[in-house]
């Protein structure tokens, strides 16, 4: 069945033309683009896709970090050493540059101020760019719902907007922000130096002192499954828990 531009939405390809690019950390950037796509909604992503001079085509699916309603998409993108898209935007791509996209897409891992809370947003690795995206949503409308993250990585160096994070609860004190580090030196430590499993996200929730009404939960999938057996364990419903995840360890 044939379908105009209209009726395609999402599913139809813009051109995106790159703003600037900003590092984040040693791995991952923040493309800025203009895009001509439609308003997007916290917890959603987009795909891309690059064309090369002899017509081969590579598309990859990025999560959408800036907040619903802001000027300029954000996407925030890790460099894969084996992929076929994240590479160009850290080696090659340059503002004034345009590739194709298409979006926003996506329904289910989406958070809506009417949603209310309690509130649980759990990430591993780039697993936090749409929870990112749902705290900067918060933010920007002067949400108060209860709202507790928790970002996992190796290092400190390795997270993904890690000022910001930390500084959310001196911004609100109805969010706050734990950042749990899984191979760093007392250096180096955020608050947690250990795995996140059912013991340590015990004692996370009980400092919380809340019950979530909503899991929104994004990260390799070996990570969600162990936090989402480790949720469940700790007595949050299944029905609350809300995952996301991408290939690999």
């Amino acid at each position: 069945m044939n379908r105009d531009a209209a009726t395609e939405g999402p599913l139809h390809w813009h051109e995106a033309l790159i703003e600037r690019i900003v590092a984040r950390t040693q791995r991952a950037v923040s493309v800025f683009v203009r895009s001509p796509i439609g308003p997007h909604e916290a917890g959603q992503h987009v795909d891309v896709r690059l064309t090369a001079p002899d017509g081969y085509q590579a598309e990859r699916s990025y999560s959408i970090a800036s907040a619903p309603g802001t000027a300029r998409l954000e996407l925030l993108i890790e460099r894969l050493d084996d992929g076929e898209v994240s590479p160009y935007f850290h080696e090659i791509a340059q503002p004034g540059d345009t590739f194709e996209i298409r979006g926003p897409i996506g329904g289910h891992f989406v958070w809506r101020q009417a949603d209310g809370g309690p509130l649980l947003l759990i990430g591993g690795g780039s697993g936090v760019v749409p929870l990112l995206s749902m705290l900067r949503y918060r933010a920007l409308v002067r949400d108060k719902t209860p709202t507790l993250l928790v970002y996992s990585a190796r290092t400190l160096d390795e997270m993904i907007c890690r000022d910001e994070l930390a500084n959310i609860e001196m911004q609100d004190p109805t969010s706050k922000a734990v950042l749990v580090t899984t191979r760093a030196d007392s250096q180096e430590a955020g608050d947690y130096s250990r795995r996140l499993d059912a013991s340590s996200l015990h004692e996370i929730l009980a400092r919380w002192g809340r019950t979530p009404k909503h899991v929104y939960l994004c990260g390799s999938n070996r990570f969600v499954e162990s936090i989402a057996n480790s949720l469940t364990g700790n007595g949050i419903s299944p029905a609350s828990i809300r995952t996301e995840r991408y290939g690999g360890a």
